[in-house]
Formats: structure tokens, C-alpha cells, sequence
């Protein structure tokens, strides 16, 4: 799939999963990617994709919860280029415990003030702050937009059996932290929008999942593309269908 122009892409938690899915689809049609991950050196794939990008892939250190993180990432990709034109949210934790089946541990008798803000901090305050601190390059970026990555566990009407309490609710917040970002930012030209990846085959998603990573990009960064300003503040899902806040 290809675009019209090569777009300045920042993608959050690049080393796996979606993440590192965003970065191959964005190199391979030739954008210029800023890939973050905590530890570039045990990244390994990215790190190979990045090699083999013609300087189109530079690795971020980036720890989504720590604020001098942020601040010096940006200062990382302002070093290098003067806008953003696409800013992908895509960092996030299911869960501080998991079961053995790879459930969150949480449960009713079980939750702890920390854990939950833990997952809150890491879903849903921190791309907010990376949203404001990168506001001046998306600013100068080309028909800019800036999507973050919820979950169908982040609709509270859709919430009719019980959802993990952790997780939910954070993707939750962080649907009305963007509904809100949304309306400051279009004063800037920018269009912000919250995408629902689906159940993909990653870590979180489980070998159980009908989507494959290449699937659920694929189909998120045609969405991406044709985004207009009419789009701002929407909730979608990969297929372009919209969500049930």
C-alpha cells in the first residue's frame, strides 16, 4: 500500500506486536519512522528492521511512563526533522499480574491501589503527555494525525459481562482523554482519532486470536490515509467501522 507522499511517523512501543507492525508496513512504503521501545538493545527485530531501512527507521528510547522519557524523545526526533505528520500511540500494558492462562489476576477481593494505577499511567495518562509534548511537531506536520490505540474493552456500553477492571477501564479513559485532546488540537489542523486494532495474534492478544499483526495494520493504516477532519474525535475499528463508545 503505498501513499501519495512519505509521511514523518512516530510510533510508540515498536519493539513487538502492533507496534513493530506499524514500523515494517511504514518502512516498506518508505516513511521516515521514529520507532520507540524501552530497551533498544533487546530489541532485535526492530533493530533489524531498522538496519535494513536506508536510515528511514530510527530506534527512540522511549518509556511511555516516565516523563523526562517523553521530553527526550521529542528532543530525539526534533533533532531530525522539523514535524510529524502521523503520531501512532500504540504502547500499552494488559496487566501489572497475569494468571497462568494469561488473564489479568485482578479480581473483586484482590485490587490494589497501585496496580491499577500502574496500568492506568501507562494506557491512558501517558499518551496523553506524549500528545502534548508533541503537539508543536504535529503542529507543523502535513494534514497531521494522531491515533491511539484503545480496545473494545473501552466501551462502557459494550461492558455487559464484565471486563479486566485494570485494562478497561484505562482504555476507557483513555477514549475520553482523546475525545478531549480532539477538540484542542483540530484548532491546529490536527485530526485525532482512538482505533480498535481487534483480537490480534500478539503477546496481549493470544495465539487464540483470528487476527494476525499484518491484518489489523494493514487494515488500520488504510483508515489512517483517508482520515478528514470530519473524522476528528471518532472511534474506529481496523475496518474503518465505527466504535461503541
Amino acid at each position: 500500500m503505498a501513499t501519495a507522499a512519505a509521511q514523518r511517523v512516530f510510533v510508540t512501543g515498536a519493539s513487538r506486536g502492533l507496534g513493530l507492525e506499524f514500523v515494517r508496513q511504514c518502512a516498506a512504503r518508505r516513511d521516515r519512522v521514529f520507532a520507540t521501545c524501552r530497551d533498544p538493545g533487546r530489541a532485535g527485530e526492530l533493530g533489524e528492521i531498522a538496519a535494513a531501512s536506508a536510515d528511514r527507521v530510527t530506534i527512540v528510547p522511549l518509556d511511555v511512563a516516565d516523563a523526562g522519557s517523553i521530553r527526550a524523545a521529542r528532543e530525539t526526533v526534533a533533532a531530525k526533522v522539523d514535524a510529524v505528520d502521523l503520531l501512532i500511540n500504540n504502547a500499552g500494558i494488559y496487566s501489572t499480574r497475569l494468571t497462568r492462562g494469561g488473564d489479568p489476576a485482578e479480581t473483586l477481593g484482590n485490587l490494589d491501589f497501585d496496580e491499577a494505577l500502574s496500568v492506568l499511567r501507562t494506557n491512558a495518562v501517558a499518551p496523553l503527555i506524549i500528545a502534548q509534548e508533541f503537539l508543536d511537531l504535529l503542529k507543523n506536520g502535513g494534514r497531521p494525525k494522531h491515533v491511539s490505540i484503545t480496545s473494545g474493552y473501552g466501551s462502557v456500553s459494550g461492558n455487559t459481562s464484565g471486563f479486566p477492571y485494570y485494562y478497561a477501564a484505562s482504555k476507557a479513559a483513555l477514549n475520553q482523554f482523546m475525545r478531549s485532546f480532539a477538540f484542542d488540537a483540530k484548532t491546529h489542523g490536527i485530526v485525532t482519532i482512538v482505533m480498535d486494532p481487534g483480537w490480534v495474534r500478539t503477546d496481549m492478544g493470544t495465539t487464540a486470536a483470528p487476527l494476525s499483526p499484518e491484518q489489523s495494520v494493514s487494515g488500520m493504516l488504510k483508515v489512517i490515509d483517508r482520515l478528514s477532519k470530519s473524522d476528528n474525535g471518532k472511534f474506529y475499528d481496523y475496518n474503518g467501522e465505527e466504535g461503541a463508545w
